[in-house]
Order: structure tokens, then C-alpha cells, then sequence
């Protein structure tokens, strides 16, 4: 197996490289999985979109872990949406055939992901509610094709993405179900037997990458127990080793309780995780629009969604760590993407027509952030004449001076503003680093609203 394209920087050593598999066979253990090297697609696209779809979506109401929240920790809330609104005898399964998904139009979702600017995206599968948004054999009438939409919902997204755009098509899957009785059986059993694994987990996932050929396998409801009881290094040697997506597929390090931000492709270690220094590993800040929920919620109020401004701030900050994005929206229970979610993904997507060049396939630089001024974040691009580097600016400079600590200037340095036509003068610090002297641009000639991208070339450092 050939590793052509490790990257170093300082004393990190990073594994973004082109997975070359010719002959290669890892066994199921956590040793060799992870000497498998991320496909290198993954680290360039550094933008997904992450879609929360399911039964929940029908009460609309607290999140996605409504159920839960009103059976099992019997939030007061919850308990008293549904004491004034259903009748007692009333059922979390009774919202399935209200799951209607009547405006879905995966056409249309393609479309929009792709106007964001986007990537991959990774959409639910499954959730911990256990509903199938595929007419799945494991899930007898628990599933989109048996009750609700009665449509294979992911299929049709499936289709949607590969024909329309370029985008990575990937699955969410959650390993157990909250009220499963295989899997309740297995608990109390102290996790001695796998009835729940052996007949339901396993063959869901099986299923699911022969039938759809995802790039991404995102796991998670992994935290009530080992990866020994989900059997996850079987599966992952076999998906590595065997499966129709071998060559392509990446997977995320949520295979079982002493295993998350350990072991795996590359790491979510939590929900919203952005550690702000570079890491040593490749990772994903999987985050919401929605401050509050990973569904769709109907009582939202506009002051509970990120912002444009917002949202470049968690793509400044995870890019320039080694990070990917993975931004979560919530459709409404009859399929629509509400009004909201596609006005800031196409907002995003404008912004990163003009800065992309500054996100997509870039490599964090020596400085994650500035050394003097805040709010500046650094990516930076190898290119024939040297490296380029980027600084993202969240905030505008005052009296239109950039003051930078990082940079290293010499006498072929030369800085200019992405989406804008000339250069910028600037000058050495006494103490090092550089001022840069931004003209007064009129305001329909400036290239962003909310963020900033500063391209410097010809750097010593």
C-alpha cells in the first residue's frame, strides 16, 4: 500500500492521503483499520451538510429526540405538548403516518445542496427512533417504504445527488434504537448477547452500503456500550476490504463508547466539537443552524438560527485546525427545506464563491490564528510559486489597517482580497509581521458582507 501524501506540519503528521488499496487487506482490529489512510476526497471537500429526517419531524417540537424527552426522561415540556394535543391512548407510532413527505422533491433538495456550496452531504438513515427512511428487510413496518412516505426516501435522494451534481453521497446510521426490545434485552443482559446486533444493526448496515454506496458511513448511538458488542471491526474490515464503496468510503470514530475520538477514519469526538488548535488526526466539527435542535423545530424563532456572519466564523475556525463542516438542517415532516436553512446555505454558498479558493483543499498553515489581531484564522495552498496563505478576517479593521503578527514578510511579498481586482500596499512591523493598508473600496465592489479573505503570497514562513 502506497501512503503518497502524507502531510507534515510542525510535529503533526497528518493522514490526508490517496488511498491506493491494491492487495490490501485490514484485519478487524483497531491497529490496522487505522493505518488505513483517509481517501483523500474527504479532507478537500472540507464543506458537508448534514440532513436530520424522520418521524420526529411529524411533533416538530423540543428536537430530534422527542421521543425520549417524552418517555424516557418525561421532560415536563413535552409531557404537557402532548397531555393538551394528542389523546392518552396515543403512541409515539402514531406519528408515522404523519410522516407524509408529500413535498419532497429530492430534485430540489440536490439543488439547493449544491447552491451551498457544499461538498458531501450525510443524511439519517435511521435515527435512534429506529424508523427506516429506506424500505429496509430489517425493519418490518417501521420504515418509509412500509408506512408514512411509503417511497424509499433515500434512494431517490441517492439518485438525486449523483445525477444532478458532484457532490459525496453519504449515510447517518444509528447502531441502537431507545425502545428496541432486542436491544433492551441485550442491555439487561449486561451486553452478553448481540440478538439485537445479529438481526438488526448488522444487516441494516450491510443494506445499506450495497444499496446505496455511500462515501461516508457516519456512525453514532454509540455511547451506552463497546464496540465489541456492535461487532464494528468486523464490519469496518469488510467495508474497507470487500465493500462496493471499499475505495471511497470514509467513516467517522463513533463505533462504540471507549472508541469515540480514538480510532476510525476521521473524528467527531463530540457533537459541535471545534477545538480550536490543530489536531493531530483529521476530524469534523458536525454543528446545527439551529442553535437548538438537529430537527426541524415549528416554534424556532429567527434569533435561534446561526447567522451567515455565524456560520463563516465555525468554517474560519475548523478549517484552519484541519477541519471539515458537517452543517445540519432539519426538512419539515411533509419534505419541505424551510425558507430559513436555504436562504443561509445559499448564502454560504455566495460566500464561498468568492473564498473558496481559501477553504476548499487547503492545508492549515504554521498559525491556526493570528498572533496580534483577533478574529484572523489561516488556511494556506501549496502552488507552484510557494505557498499561499490565507487570512480570514471576521472582523472588518479599524481605519481599514490590517495589523498581522504571523506573517513573515519579504520583498516579494504580495497581498490582495479575494473577489477584489488589485493589490494591497503594506508595510513591515518593527516588531514582525506586516499592516496592510486596505483603499476605500465602494460599497457594492466589496466582495463580502461578513468575512474577509486576505490571499499573502511570497511569505518566508
Amino acid at each position: 500500500m502506497n501512503l503518497p501524501c502524507i502531510l507534515a506540519y510542525g510535529s503533526f503528521v497528518l493522514l490526508f492521503c490517496t488511498l491506493e488499496t491494491s492487495g490490501a487487506k485490514y484485519e478487524p482490529n483497531w491497529a490496522s483499520l487505522d493505518s488505513r489512510p483517509l481517501p483523500a476526497w474527504y479532507d478537500k471537500s472540507k464543506i458537508g451538510i448534514f440532513i436530520h429526517w424522520g418521524v420526529f419531524s411529524v411533533p416538530s417540537y423540543s428536537s430530534e429526540w422527542f421521543w425520549y424527552a417524552w418517555k424516557g426522561q418525561k421532560i415536563p415540556g413535552v409531557v404537557d405538548f402532548m397531555q393538551k394535543n394528542y389523546p392518552p391512548d396515543f403512541t409515539y407510532a402514531d406519528f408515522a403516518p404523519m410522516f407524509t413527505a408529500e413535498f419532497y422533491n429530492s430534485d430540489q433538495w440536490a439543488e439547493i445542496f449544491k447552491a451551498s456550496g457544499a461538498k458531501y452531504i450525510v443524511f439519517v438513515s435511521k435515527h435512534h427512533e429506529g424508523f427506516c427512511n429506506w424500505p429496509s428487510k430489517y425493519s418490518f413496518n417501521w420504515n418509509s417504504g412500509d408506512v408514512g412516505p411509503n417511497r424509499d426516501i433515500v434512494g431517490e435522494l441517492a439518485n438525486s445527488i449523483r445525477s444532478k451534481t458532484d457532490i459525496h453521497f453519504g449515510l447517518y446510521h444509528s447502531l441502537f434504537e431507545w425502545y428496541h426490545p432486542l436491544y433492551e434485552k441485550d442491555k439487561a443482559n449486561n451486553y452478553t448477547t448481540q440478538d439485537f446486533v445479529r438481526t438488526k444493526t448488522m444487516p441494516e448496515l450491510y443494506e445499506i452500503v450495497n444499496k446505496y454506496k455511500p462515501d461516508v458511513v457516519w456512525s453514532d448511538g454509540d455511547w451506552e456500550t463497546t464496540d465489541e458488542y456492535w461487532n464494528a471491526t468486523q464490519f469496518l474490515a469488510w467495508l474497507y476490504n470487500e465493500s462496493p464503496v471499499k475505495d471511497t468510503v470514509a467513516v467517522n470514530d463513533r463505533w462504540g463508547k471507549n472508541i469515540r475520538c480514538k480510532h476510525g477514519g476521521f473524528l467527531n469526538c463530540d457533537d459541535k466539537y471545534n477545538p480550536g488548535v490543530l489536531q493531530k488526526r483529521k476530524w469534523e466539527n458536525a454543528m446545527t443552524i439551529d442553535k437548538f435542535s438537529w430537527g426541524y423545530r415549528r416554534r424556532a424563532n429567527i434569533n435561534d438560527y446561526l447567522t451567515l456572519k455565524d456560520i463563516t466564523k465555525v468554517i474560519a475556525t475548523t478549517v484552519s485546525c484541519g477541519g471539515n463542516v458537517l452543517i445540519n438542517i432539519g426538512p419539515t415532516h411533509d419534505g419541505r427545506i424551510a425558507p430559513v436553512f436555504e436562504e443561509r446555505l445559499k448564502e454560504m454558498g455566495q460566500w464561498l464563491g468568492v473564498n473558496g479558493e481559501a477553504i476548499y483543499e487547503s492545508i492549515p498553515w504554521s498559525h491556526q490564528n493570528d498572533t496580534t489581531t483577533p478574529d484572523v484564522w489561516y488556511t494556506a495552498k501549496k502552488t507552484a510559486q510557494g505557498t499561499a496563505v490565507y487570512a480570514i478576517v471576521l472582523t472588518w479593521p479599524k481605519a481599514n489597517q490590517l495589523v498581522l503578527g504571523a506573517p513573515s514578510t519579504s520583498t516579494t511579498t504580495v497581498v490582495s482580497m479575494l473577489g477584489y481586482p488589485s493589490n494591497f500596499s503594506w508595510k513591515p512591523n518593527p516588531g514582525g509581521g506586516m499592516t496592510v493598508q486596505i483603499p476605500v473600496i465602494p460599497f457594492d465592489q466589496i466582495p463580502s458582507q461578513d468575512a474577509w479573505v486576505f490571499k499573502i503570497q511570497g511569505l518566508k514562513n
